[in-house]
């Protein structure tokens, strides 16, 4: 699940686009540059998903955001960036050595007094926040974290984000994966490939599926 640059897209031109579309502030090409160096170190978005995100972020005005899956900040620093000084972050993850990182990177940023980090299992983070009333608060939610997990996070933050607002889901593609049927695949593809399937037909929802990254997934919720 490796989305941290679109496929297809030849380096001259993925580097032009990111010219004209106004490149990353030195903070986010500093995350990249270190995160590359760890074993994980594609699993961070790819700029032109976080782009697409902070673009949303203004269309919807957006003052609250929700992230599963921090990893080591890439997104939550461009996100908190772009929201207004008092806009505010939830960010749910289990790794304090991948979010000490991005701990680190916000406060290099500026941000981090926008983003209430909650390390924990993030289905217990978004079940204690509907309990908490917080239904229909969010502008804008990213899912980017285990697959296997993701129809049960979508349900919740189907809840939590607002009518109007968009919950984005990353790596939805698996790396073409989807398309095929193996009996050597972990159950991972045949949920994502069955909840893909399913998007089309929820009414709940006007869905839109983007070849950036590794597949991003975007959720109009009516």
């Amino acid at each position: 699940m490796m989305s941290h640059q679109s496929w297809g897209i030849r380096p001259d031109l993925q580097a032009y686009l990111q010219h004209i579309n106004g490149g990353e502030a030195p903070v986010l090409q500093a995350i990249r540059a270190e995160t590359a160096r760890h074993r994980k170190g594609r699993m961070h978005i790819a700029p032109e998903q976080a782009q697409t995100l902070v673009w949303l972020a203004h269309l919807l005005k957006a003052q609250h955001y929700l992230e599963v899956g921090v990893f080591t900040g890439y997104s939550s620093t461009a996100m908190a960036l772009a929201l207004p000084e008092h806009g505010r972050i939830t960010a749910c993850d289990i790794s304090v050595t991948f979010t000490d990182i991005a701990r680190r990177y916000w406060q290099e940023a500026g941000v981090a007094h926008k983003i209430d980090l909650v390390l924990q299992p993030a289905l217990i983070t978004l079940d204690n926040l509907l309990a908490q009333g917080r239904h229909n608060h969010y502008d804008l939610a990213l899912i980017d974290a285990d697959k296997p997990p993701t129809p049960h996070y979508f349900e919740r933050c189907l809840q939590l984000v607002r009518p109007g607002g968009v919950i984005a889901i990353d790596n939805v593609l698996l790396n073409g994966r989807v398309l095929h049927h193996n009996h050597n695949d972990p159950p991972s593809v045949a949920i994502l490939r069955q909840f893909n399937a399913g998007l089309v037909h929820d009414a709940r929802i006007v869905p839109l599926t983007l070849p950036v990254g590794d597949g991003l997934t975007l959720l109009l919720k009516q």
